[in-house]
């Protein structure tokens, strides 16, 4: 298996289950000797649970992990030993059952099943003392925020402990996917979360291509980078928006609202969406760039990267920004690697991951994006590492649409015939939050047996519980708006 690609696809009958104690030892040795758990699920089996989780190691391929288990088994849980699978095995247990003997924080992720009733006994990690108040925020809350409750642990201001309560809005997400044909959940994978569309779209159309054997043609992966990078300008520009207002830099904030909007605009004008649904399907995409499109966006793009720049330049020069930002809202490299932190969030607190140059593929190994990392880990740095990426972004859309050679024209869909039985196939594209991971399984037919959905956001809202710690309860807005985590996207 190539190295470079996001993609894993193995026949099942290949991946011999070990032992869930053995499965677990393997798991640690591999994190030991430095890789990291791109994701970690199980499904019932009969009477057991299947259990897979996909490693990373750089410079190698995508590795997959079988184990099988008696329904309500025990196995040593790894979170004792490596932090970062905290929150894997939290889901695990809640939808399988399967019980991490010593994991420190077992608690339920989103409150599935018989659990939904549940959620008023949710068990909050309490602190004891004459000076020590609590400070519940939510889960209702003002504008347009979604439903998740917020318990600050405070001495006077300082916040000591921050407990992150979701699961209000649990949509069954991954049951609903397996009750469509395989080639009928565009639709639906596209609003899983509203504001990665693309990034969600992509994954499970390469997953289908990959299961149905349908080759892909290099201008239909050029048309869809585009439309990740459209997607990552426009996504990055809603935290600058609501940071640059949370903070009342409202030149800022009213400046970055409408240059998002020139995006989106771009956006549905080349397919008819503001956030690109239905641009992406299986077999192709079905609006290509022909060459008036592609004038249009360039022209979009030019005007844009010189009203950024400037806002971008009052921002940072500006004393009250500095002010309220650097220093504030701290996830220290150690703790986002301890963490299993990804995407932005990581790399802001100095961990080098992209998959869009770990994992680039065809597209970004022909056309490399350049790895944007700061070291701070604080509300500025990831302010910063958004400008940057912005940047990035806006080069790399350049480089393409102005190279002569490029044909992005061509629009038209190869159908996908069956997807073949037996096989486990694996996605991983970078959203502008980090990696959304799609896991499609077979059958004996070759219809879907599991598909498994993993947003970035469910492993990030711990680190934004980690980074708001010594700060004042009025940092937790600014805290918040930096990490732009989704709510949804972990409630699924």
């Amino acid at each position: 298996m190539d190295p470079t690609q996001p993609i894993v696809m193995v026949p099942t009958h290949e991946l011999e289950p070990l032992a869930i104690d053995a499965w677990a030892e393997a798991i640690g040795c591999s994190l030991a000797a430095g890789a990291r758990i791109v994701t970690l699920f199980g499904r019932p089996d009969g009477g057991e649970v299947l259990v897979t989780a996909v490693l990373h190691s750089p410079g190698a391929a995508l590795a997959v992990l079988r184990a099988r288990a008696p329904r309500g088994g025990r196995y040593p849980a790894l979170t004792a030993r490596l932090p970062a699978a905290q929150m894997f095995e939290r889901e695990l247990w809640e939808q399988t059952g399967l019980l991490p003997e010593g994991h420190p924080w077992l608690k339920p992720v989103r409150f599935e099943g018989a659990r939904q009733q549940g959620l008023d006994a949710y068990p909050f990690f309490t602190m004891r003392g004459q000076e020590v108040h609590e400070v519940g925020v939510g889960p209702i809350h003002a504008s347009v925020i979604e439903p998740g409750h917020f318990r600050f642990m405070c001495h006077g201001e300082r916040v000591a402990h921050l407990e992150i309560q979701l699961g209000y809005q649990h949509r069954g997400v991954e049951a609903l996917l397996l009750r469509r044909p395989p080639l009928a959940l565009s639709s639906l994978v596209e609003s899983i979360a509203g504001d990665s569309s693309i990034a969600y779209a992509w994954g499970y159309c390469a997953a289908v291509e990959a299961l149905a054997g349908v080759p892909i043609r290099p201008e239909v992966e050029l048309v869809r980078g585009v439309a990740l990078e459209l997607e990552r300008i426009a996504m990055h520009l809603v935290a600058l928006t609501g940071l640059a207002t949370d903070i009342a830099f409202l030149q800022g904030g009213a400046s970055y609202g409408r240059l998002r909007t020139a995006i989106i605009n771009a956006t549905q004008r080349l397919c008819g969406n503001r956030f690109g649904r239905g641009w992406l399907r299986p077999g192709g995409v079905r609006e290509g760039l022909g060459e008036e499109r592609r004038r249009d966006l360039l022209g979009t793009l030019a005007a844009f990267g010189k009203d950024c720049a400037e806002v971008n330049a009052l921002m940072l020069s500006a004393r009250s920004v500095q002010s309220r930002l650097k220093g504030t809202g701290v996830l220290s490299t150690q703790a986002a690697q301890d963490l299993g932190v990804v995407g932005l969030a990581a790399r802001a607190s100095g961990v080098a991951t992209d998959l869009r140059t770990e994992r680039p593929g065809r597209l970004y190994t022909d056309r490399p994006l350049a790895m944007q990392v700061e070291q701070g880990g604080d509300c500025w740095a990831r302010l910063r590492l958004r400008m940057r990426e912005i940047d990035e972004s806006l080069r790399w859309l350049r480089q393409v649409l102005e190279a002569p050679e490029v044909d992005l024209s061509a629009n038209r869909l190869t159908s996908p015939g069956p997807l073949g039985p037996h096989m486990l196939c694996v996605t991983l594209r970078e959203g502008f939050r980090g990696p959304v991971v799609q896991a499609l399984e077979t059958g004996a037919d070759g219809r879907l047996v599991h598909y498994k959905v993993q947003d970035p956001s469910l492993l990030n809202w711990f680190g934004l519980a980690q980074a708001v710690r010594e700060n004042e309860i009025s940092d937790f807005p600014i805290c918040n708006k930096s990490f732009d985590l989704s709510y949804c996207g972990n409630d699924l």
